[in-house]
């Protein structure tokens, strides 16, 4: 919607236009006719030269995108009939080549054809200006989980760092978990590893000191230090932590800025560390050495004089399987004329668009089977016990919406017995969640019961069933928890619990944002008869497994309720 004042030669005259196709209102005789007298009598003692707006109730709202987000780069979604060899990218030097071959990736996803080269040419007239002279566009990447987003900035970020000769930290990876953290450092360690380019991670794994000293030491023959980090991987609220302390991170010459489930840092933006960040790459810029060639200031517009000297630019990386559409929110980013690939490509165009929808659309993984299993509170633990025991799928990643959930579901399972079953979430220490995700990899655990907050994002290897214990209330919870399965183009399943009081909203919710089709499958209760003995005796053997008295009295409540079910159904 956009307001537009006009003049006349009579006078002052004011439209307002919706869409751009609604007719204009300029208060003729039509509106005064519908009015009583008392209100035409109003009307004609009010002053003159002036027009009345109104009669806009009924036009429809569209809503206008920017062109970037309206117009994106379009990724293929079919992962396996759009492989590319990497022999054919252009830009990547025979070493990288060879590591990629001995690693298994002969073939490049669509979306790493499409974002590598991107990246690659922004920075190919070196680090310190981009195409032409000018700042490289921000780049953007809105595909699906499992589609090869991390290798889309790892190889292209490596490749120009490879040609660096004085170590600095060029490169900084934010990443909202530690888990998450971990998992790309381990990729760009596996890359970096036989060239000059240093990895450092900063996500707490290590005491603040063994982190700060990985980032830099006394130089004995110079007054400035000697720094030991070329890319960083790191945590907000560790990275802020080394900002502040002054740690010996030095920002003043990155190059390469990349958030990683770019959605969820966007949510998380009132830690501050963005602003943090930003403000520390252009320190240099001010005090007495302004007048330094390598002086950085923050961008603004683009004339003759802010291009010379050339100065380091620093690129922003966004990658997300649920990238926002909303502008405002990717305005807190200060994104600099940003480039979108998306495999999800909406009709709507900068002029003319669709009504407002309810909420975006997204890409579900290709080889992803959508079930929605109708149950009551009472069967739910049955259902799942079901799912393992008697339909033999394994290995399950089970979710629940807290953790507290979790650890109840985790020790009734345990007492049920014949299942591997093991809990993932904030109650375990790091130490602890990395056991658990290796021996889950490796087939010795059946069921893994987690939360959404640790496992998002993660790549876990063999993941054949995802089973949504507790219904997801937001659309891109959903997203995140189905796409642990059905990654690089492989086939998964999705089971999501549903009560009948929310069938109705989350069908709606999932069919709105772009799914393919979810399936209903019912379970027989004459199914599950066979293992509700077993199961009320656990549940009377779990009252004895608590011991603190409010959760005795908690559980043993919520026992009688299931029991009760049970028994009367």
């Amino acid at each position: 919607m956009s307001w537009i004042l006009g003049s006349s030669a009579e006078g002052v005259s004011g439209a307002l236009v919706s869409g751009g196709d609604g007719p204009e209102d300029t208060g003729g005789q039509e509106e005064a006719e519908k009015d009583s007298p008392e209100q035409n009598s109003q009307k004609t003692s009010a002053p003159t030269g002036f027009t009345v707006l109104g009669g806009f109730e009924s036009k429809p709202v569209h809503r206008v995108l920017p062109q970037w987000l309206a117009e994106p780069d379009v990724i293929h979604r079919d992962i396996k009939n759009n492989l590319v060899p990497i022999s054919n990218i252009s830009g990547i030097s025979a070493q990288l080549l060879k590591k990629l071959q001995n690693n298994g990736i002969l073939h490049f996803f669509p979306v790493q054809a499409e974002v590598i080269p991107a990246i690659l040419e922004s920075a190919q007239q070196g680090l310190l200006i981009g195409r032409g002279g000018y700042k490289p566009r921000d780049i953007c990447v809105s595909a699906p989980t499992g589609s090869g987003k991390t290798l889309s900035f790892v190889i292209p970020v490596i490749q120009v760092l490879m040609e660096r000769v004085v170590c600095e930290v060029r490169a900084l990876a934010v990443l909202p978990t530690k888990e998450l953290a971990q998992q790309v450092y381990k990729v760009f360690t596996s890359y970096a590893e036989g060239t000059t380019v240093k990895v450092v991670m900063l996500a707490g794994q290590k005491s603040f000191a063994a982190e700060q000293a990985s980032l830099s030491e006394i130089n004995k023959t110079s007054t400035y230090p000697l720094y030991l980090a070329d890319i960083v991987v790191a945590t907000p609220g560790r990275l802020v932590d080394h900002i502040n302390k002054n740690s010996g991170l030095c920002l003043e010459q990155l190059r390469f800025l990349i958030i990683d489930e770019a959605d969820r840092m966007i949510d998380s933006m009132h830690q501050s560390w963005l602003s943090q960040v930003v403000k520390v790459v252009y320190r240099s810029g001010s005090g007495s050495e302004t007048t330094s060639i390598f002086r950085r200031t923050e961008p603004a517009h683009i004339t003759a004089a802010s291009l010379s000297p050339p100065q380091v630019p620093l690129q922003k990386l966004l990658f997300s399987a649920t990238l926002t559409q909303n502008p405002e929110k990717l305005q807190q980013l200060g994104l600099h004329q940003p480039r979108l690939f998306s495999s999800v490509h909406s009709q709507s165009s900068t002029t003319a668009a669709a009504p407002t929808t309810k909420q975006d659309r997204f890409d579900f993984p290709q080889g992803l089977t959508e079930y929605y299993v109708p149950c009551t509170l009472s069967n739910k633990p049955l259902l799942i016990l079901h799912f393992i025991l008697r339909m033999k799928l394994s290995p399950v990643l089970c979710f629940t919406n807290s953790r507290e959930n979790a650890h109840r579901l985790y020790l009734l399972l345990e007492l049920f017995g014949g299942i591997q079953v093991a809990e993932f979430s904030s109650r375990l220490s790091p130490g602890e969640r990395k056991k658990t995700l290796k021996g889950f990899e490796q087939g010795k655990i059946q069921l893994l019961i987690s939360t959404d907050a640790a496992a998002r994002g993660i790549d876990i290897n063999g993941v054949k069933c995802v089973v949504n214990y507790d219904a997801p209330q937001y659309i891109r919870t959903y997203i995140h928890r189905v796409g642990r399965t059905a990654r690089a183009g492989k086939a998964g399943l999705a089971f999501t619990f549903l009560l009948s009081v929310q069938e109705k909203n989350f069908l709606q919710m999932v069919v709105e944002a772009g799914s393919p089709g979810i399936q209903k499958q019912m379970v027989k209760p004459e199914n599950l008869k066979s293992l509700e003995v077993r199961y009320e005796q656990t549940l009377r053997e779990l009252a004895d497994v608590i011991k603190v008295p409010s959760q005795t009295f908690q559980l043993a409540h919520f026992m009688v309720h299931v029991t009760t079910r049970i028994c009367t159904s």
